[in-house]
């Protein structure tokens, strides 16, 4: 059940996105769906909160709840992360259940990567190697400190 959720989220990101980006003329530009936000539930908010703003290099935005049990990240456009302190601890999780995002250099990611120790892996699973796609995309896959997987790649979208 959580990896249906989870899987649909994603679906909901690609869908908005894509929906931002081709915007409807019966709306008269508005989108009909956008992504708010992704809630993602994690053992150690503390070590997650970190993880995200130093690896990842996201930027915390105010959240209401003000418990200790939220931290908020701003995505830009695409939405916000919403990081929400509760869940077991080690949880397996699959590669294909993961979270993808895009930067400008894949090189400068992995050596923040690196500075930061987190191991690496491309889709195979070979350690501190990207996999580089059909069409030219380089892409790189981690797991963040509850097991989430994440990609990060360099598709030229972004630029």
């Amino acid at each position: 059940m959580k990896n249906a959720f989870r899987l649909l989220l994603l679906a909901i990101f690609s869908l908005s996105l894509h929906t931002l980006k081709a915007q409807s003329k019966d709306t008269g530009g508005v989108p009909t769906v956008a992504l708010n936000h992704i809630a993602m539930y994690v053992h150690d908010l503390e070590k997650s909160t970190a993880f995200y703003e130093n690896v990842l290099q996201l930027k915390q935005i105010p959240e209401p709840f003000k418990d200790g049990l939220h931290t908020w990240f701003t995505l830009g456009p695409a939405g916000q992360l919403h990081l929400i302190q509760g869940a077991e601890q080690h949880i397996k999780r699959n590669k294909n259940d993961h979270m993808c995002f895009s930067v400008l250099s894949i090189e400068d990611f992995i050596s923040n990567l690196n500075k930061h120790k987190v191991e690496y892996t491309n889709w195979p699973g070979t350690a501190k190697a990207p996999t580089v796609r059909v069409d030219g995309v380089k892409q790189v896959y981690f797991q963040d400190p509850d097991g989430h997987w994440i990609e990060v790649n360099d598709d030229a979208s972004l630029r």
